[in-house]
């Protein structure tokens, strides 16, 4: 009897622990998403709001006067539509080509057989650490004929270190016998290459291009470096970046002098519709990756 009343106050008190640590990890864990959600829903809430009216302050989780006069300028804006074109272009343009040459590298300085691997991995790390600067690469773009071009977004980037490093990282954990048994059946290094170890990189690929993708969204910088007055070539980034100067140099904070007070743009409301509007495509892009996002992040980052 006395064995049995142990038992039954020991599981009440891992049953009490329990049910402590799930309250407490729920707590936690609802005040962590609040956290993470506050900022999105503010913004959105900002720029379905009346500029005038943002600049007040107050907003939080709803929008107090609603407006959708900040996303008409930000659409109207001069560029808005070629520059989310370009933008688009070189995002997938920049994601697939960088993504196969990098994963090409990858996979021949993966190979034990081949001779330079240390060597060239080796030259590939300073690179991360020291670069040539900002003038010196602006002259040679310019001696390459790149500058005013579309291609000054895509080929510059095509080879990253980091994205190399992490992809052949993940390729060595794979299983030699794979690529010998492909061999002893006649195939090339490229056949096993697209064959077999592609496919298996799969969860490092997915994370890899969000990466790439990201960058290329976000790019302006280079935008205003060698294509500040190629309008065929502006990019999306740009023109918001443009559009949210102009707004902040208005008398009184307004984008468009001439309208009322009714439809006026601020440049917090400005800047709360321009995130929104750049942030949208990679939310949507995210959850078609994010299985993958994990795992390869995990793996290819850990050398064993």
């Amino acid at each position: 009897m006395d064995e049995k009343v142990v038992y039954k106050r020991k599981k009440m008190k891992t049953s009490s622990a329990d049910k402590a640590f799930t309250v407490i990890n729920t707590i936690i864990m609802t005040l962590f998403l609040i956290i993470t959600l506050y900022p999105i829903l503010n913004t959105l809430a900002v720029s379905f709001n009346d500029g005038i009216d943002s600049a007040r302050g107050g907003i939080h989780f709803w929008p107090r006067i609603f407006s959708i006069s900040n996303y008409k300028a930000v659409l109207r804006r001069p560029g808005i539509y070629q520059g989310a074109l370009i933008t688009v272009a070189r995002t997938v343009f920049g994601t697939l080509s960088s993504l196969a040459v990098n994963a090409l590298l990858a996979y021949i300085v993966s190979r034990k057989r081949f001779l330079f691997r240390n060597q060239l991995s080796l030259f590939w790390v300073v690179t991360m650490y020291v670069n040539g600067g900002m003038i010196p690469t602006l002259v040679l773009f310019k001696n390459l004929k790149l500058t005013g071009t579309f291609w000054v977004y895509v080929i510059p980037g095509m080879v990253s270190a980091f994205n190399m490093l992490v992809m052949r990282t993940y390729m060595n954990g794979l299983p030699d016998a794979l690529e010998e048994a492909a061999q002893i059946d006649g195939a090339g290094y490229m056949k096993v290459f697209v064959r077999i170890i592609s496919p298996l990189c799969k969860p490092v690929y997915a994370t890899i291009a969000l990466f790439i993708a990201v960058y290329h969204w976000n790019a302006w910088f280079d935008t205003m470096l060698y294509n500040r007055n190629k309008t065929k070539n502006t990019t999306l980034q740009w023109e918001l970046m443009k559009l949210l100067t102009s707004a902040m140099s208005q008398t009184g904070g307004s984008a468009n002098p001439g309208s009322t007070k009714s439809d006026a743009i601020t440049p917090i409301a400005i800047r709360a519709a321009a995130t929104i509007l750049t942030a949208l495509p990679i939310l949507c892009l995210y959850p078609f990756l994010q299985r993958y996002f994990v795992s390869g992040v995990t793996i290819g980052g850990v050398k064993e």
